[in-house]
């Protein structure tokens, strides 16, 4: 092959391209590799952009009479970039002296896919260990020491009915949360009215408020609240954002809920329903703020669970959104409280 189709052939390649001649000097670069590591790395030494020892030892082994080696590697610190990297050895007659071809492919995703899946793994186990103990330790007390005790055996099947409503709960958050990734990408087609979303919600939180001594309150800003979006799924955004707000504010405090109209929100396409649900809570600390909406974490652990969070709700309200193209946005300051804000696009003209 001519070298100049040669080279718009690997130009039209996405993994990165290198060749190297004997001394390691850069011959060529695709435009992948241009982009990725420099447009002046041709005629420089690869060692300017790969010092890892593993790799460049796969290049003495080429060089020595392998036909060709696999490494993977980490280029960069943050953020750092994981690659499968092959090399094969170049017969004669190519252009510069080119001796090794050298593939860079891009396997950040699939490496944190990965570890992702393991940390979930790790994280549903030890959420399933401890209520899992606690049945067990029970069991024993009842079939032992309790045996005969009434009163000992009913405040232990309290708490086994307790550990066991837990153990509920994170299944069918689990559930949930796989039912949202296999449609995430499906936009819902429903109409729905926001007020009356919320209405409901907040009259099935009503018990809960009088319990922990809030008062809800709501000012509605829009004249039109009707937006395309999945009633259910909303009403699940709505009631965890808001039965967080009673569970987490002060004692005898306000949970502000207000309804806005946008016509303008970054990465957002077109007019935007905001509601905003406010507490006077202990507040969040910021480095905790991006990572709320982390699988199983949760900004204050031991407060979670007396509650009843699993640790994946606001998981579970990020893939809602995402399904319904809007975001969610969150605003705290320690002992200040906390504004959580869910943007959501109307998918239709609505006027204030």
């Amino acid at each position: 092959m001519e070298i100049s189709k040669l080279d718009q052939v690997l130009n039209a390649l996405s993994a990165c391209v290198i060749f190297i001649d004997q001394n390691r000097k850069i011959t060529f670069a695709n435009e992948a590799a241009q982009q990725r590591f420099g447009e002046d790395i041709v005629d420089e030494s690869l060692v300017r952009i790969v010092r890892n020892p593993e790799f460049l030892a796969a290049i003495d082994r080429i060089n020595a009479g392998d036909n060709e080696a696999e490494v993977e590697l980490t280029i960069g610190a943050t953020p750092s970039a994981t690659f499968e990297v092959k090399l094969h050895a170049l017969g004669e007659g190519l252009a510069k002296g080119a001796k090794i071809a050298i593939t860079f492919e891009d396997v950040s995703q699939i490496r944190d896919a990965q570890l992702m899946r393991s940390e979930f793994v790790a994280n549903v186990s030890h959420e399933l260990r401890s209520p899992l103990t606690a049945l067990a330790g029970f069991i024993e007390t009842l079939r032992g020491p309790a045996k005969d005790d009434g009163e000992a055996r009913q405040r232990f099947l309290a708490l086994m009915e307790n550990e066991a409503a837990r153990m509920k709960r994170l299944i069918d958050d689990l559930l949930s949360l796989s039912k949202l990734q296999g449609k995430e990408r499906i936009r819902p087609s429903g109409e729905v009215d926001v007020v009356q979303l919320l209405d409901h919600v907040i009259a099935t939180l009503l018990p809960v408020a009088e319990k922990e001594r809030k008062t809800i309150q709501v000012a509605n800003n829009c004249k039109d609240t009707l937006i395309v979006g999945d009633h259910d799924e909303l009403i699940q955004v709505f009631h965890n954002i808001v039965e967080n707000a009673v569970k987490y504010g002060a004692l005898d405090s306000v949970v502000d809920v207000s309804i806005d109209l946008s016509q303008n929100i970054g990465a957002v396409d077109g007019p935007a329903v905001v509601i905003s649900v406010s507490d006077e809570g202990q507040g969040i600390q910021a480095e905790d703020i991006p990572r709320l909406t982390e699988r199983f974490y949760r900004a204050d652990k031991s407060r979670s669970r007396i509650k009843g969070g699993t640790g994946l709700g606001l998981a579970i309200v990020k893939h809602i959104l995402n399904r319904h193209r809007g975001r969610l946005e969150i605003d705290s300051k320690l002992g200040e409280g906390s504004t959580f804000q869910i943007i959501l696009p109307t998918g239709r003209k609505i006027a204030r």
